[in-house]
């Protein structure tokens, strides 16, 4: 059965722990079973005017939110012994392990998988594999860069590469696009990798 979560954060700055959104679309069956998505106060409250263009989250926006471990226990039931696939998984695996270790948070058990890997290998004739670009081929209708949309998307390119290749789970399609999936590493050396300022990627 095709059952895993998409995530999508949104960052205030460069910083990997400057998470201002985060929404999850968690799939049962090859359907949407529920989703959670909410804006969160980053811990300087600092935003780069980047960014802000980006996704329109603004400092105002997100004042009198909870921080990241306020919405933690909110979160977690989605991530924990599942499999949570991304669009640019580095990314997003990288702002969830810097804004576990900030706040001292135990991390959860799941495995991830990139779909802009899965992407790639499914449609290799794309002219690139933005979330856009890819969503605009499979027909998905969002507004990019709201994390939940954006999880929504995301949610959309396995369920469709599965279709392509026959797959029935997301580890059948993994192995048939020999594409990896791997279990979450939250070790503070391998978090660091993510502190420092990063290329401004859009995914």
């Amino acid at each position: 059965m095709m059952n895993f979560t998409a995530i999508d954060f949104e960052t205030a700055t460069e910083k990997s722990d400057s998470a201002c959104s985060v929404a999850v679309v968690e799939v049962r069956g090859g359907e949407i079973a529920r989703s959670y998505s909410t804006l969160i106060r980053p811990p300087r409250l600092a935003f780069s005017p980047f960014n802000i263009r980006i996704h329109g989250i603004t400092p105002e926006m997100v004042a009198h939110e909870r921080g990241f471990a306020g919405i933690w226990p909110e979160l977690r039931p989605f991530l924990e012994n599942h499999i949570v696939l991304a669009h640019n998984a580095p990314f997003d695996m990288g702002v969830l392990k810097s804004s576990l270790l900030s706040n001292h948070i135990a991390p959860p058990k799941f495995l991830h998988c990139c779909t802009v890997q899965i992407s790639r290998k499914a449609w290799p004739e794309l002219p690139n594999h933005k979330l856009d670009t890819v969503g605009d081929f499979l027909h998905v209708d969002f507004r990019h860069h709201d994390a939940l949309e954006d999880a929504r998307a995301c949610a959309a390119i396995p369920l469709a590469a599965a279709k392509l290749v026959g797959a029935d789970s997301v580890e059948e399609l993994a192995k048939a696009l020999r594409v990896s999936i791997k279990p979450f590493d939250c070790t503070p050396k391998y978090a660091r990798r993510f502190d420092t300022p990063r290329p401004r990627m859009i995914k």
